[in-house]
């Protein structure tokens, strides 16, 4: 099955020189959830913007459905809804008439019980009437997922859906992107939330001055770039690490002696630690694991890439 958006060498050079997409290629399935992770000026709002059609790429091509962004625009961004990180809605229009005129806008013919069903799933059926002014940012933030979703697309971008929210309501937006997985929804997601990412992707892809690092299912992604942390509070301090130690990749920091090793790998070399660190009169009192979240990936990745950028 063709993937539902095809991105492939997509460049965006501004007038004032800087490019801002290096020929980013990116193939997106059909009722995926795919978390596009990377630092401020990274390009993910670019990404997006391009899709969208809220700015012209200067080289690339892009296919939203089989629908090509430039030579079938209206066919492409009728699939096509949009969240931005910004709340911009009419502040006097009630939320009833702001999700009614947004369905308008795509040539839909008149449906509130559909627009019903989009403000129940999103608890905003009883702030029908109100005013957006009257909302809080919360309610705000919904209210612009809803007027993506008039329209009844078949892909949702979310660029950082949940800056500003608190910890509960996002967790309740959370669990509407999976709903909206579940009704055949593609939902791409940008995000400075690393444990947003690791809750709901399916794929995550990471991004970095205009270009794209790595995209990798979640879970293989964690199993082949996750490593593990021997962390062992030793009785006393010694001053330096043995030499005798020294083929290990090990941290000391007072009394805390940090081992990383590769989970994947044939032997983790606990064992044979643990025998040398006797053999070397080390005696440890407690000890813990801690296995790396995506977040270290992340940094890893980025930190890689901006070596490779200096060695260059």
């Amino acid at each position: 099955m063709a993937p539902i958006i095809s991105i492939k060498g997509l460049q965006k050079t501004y007038d004032s020189g800087h490019t801002a997409l290096h020929g980013l290629d990116l193939d997106i399935e059909e009722g995926e959830i795919l978390a596009l992770l990377g630092p401020n000026g990274a390009g993910k709002t670019t990404t997006i913007s391009a899709v969208c059609g809220l700015i012209r790429p200067t080289g690339g091509t892009v296919t939203v459905g089989g629908h090509n962004i430039a030579t079938d625009y209206r066919a492409a961004r009728a699939m096509i809804g949009l969240v931005p990180q910004e709340i911009s809605i009419e502040p006097f229009e009630r939320v009833m008439n702001t999700v009614r005129f947004s369905r308008g806008l795509f040539g839909k013919r008149k449906d509130d019980a559909y627009l019903e069903k989009v403000l129940r799933s999103l608890s905003l059926w009883d702030k029908k009437d109100s005013r957006n002014n009257e909302l809080s940012g919360g309610m705000k933030r919904r209210v612009l997922i809803a007027k993506a979703l008039s329209h009844e697309p078949r892909v949702l971008f979310l660029d950082e859906p949940t800056a500003g929210v608190d910890v509960n309501l996002r967790k309740d937006m959370w669990q509407l992107v999976r709903e909206l997985r579940a009704d055949g929804v593609t939902i791409i997601l940008t995000t400075h939330y690393i444990e947003e990412a690791e809750e709901m992707a399916d794929r995550i892809g990471v991004i970095d001055k205009g270009r794209l690092l790595l995209v990798e299912e979640k879970d293989k992604l964690m199993k082949s770039l996750g490593r593990k942390e021997l962390v062992l509070e030793l009785a006393k301090a010694p001053d330096a690490i043995p030499a005798s130690l020294a083929g290990y990749e090990l941290e000391l920091e007072g009394n805390r002696l940090t081992y990383t090793f590769d989970t994947t790998a044939e032997s983790t070399g606990v064992t044979r630690l643990m025998a040398d660190l006797a053999a070397a009169g080390l005696k440890f009192t407690d000890l813990s694991t801690r296995q790396s979240s995506l977040e270290d990936v992340f940094l890893s990745l980025v930190d890689e890439g901006q070596q490779k950028e200096v060695a260059q």
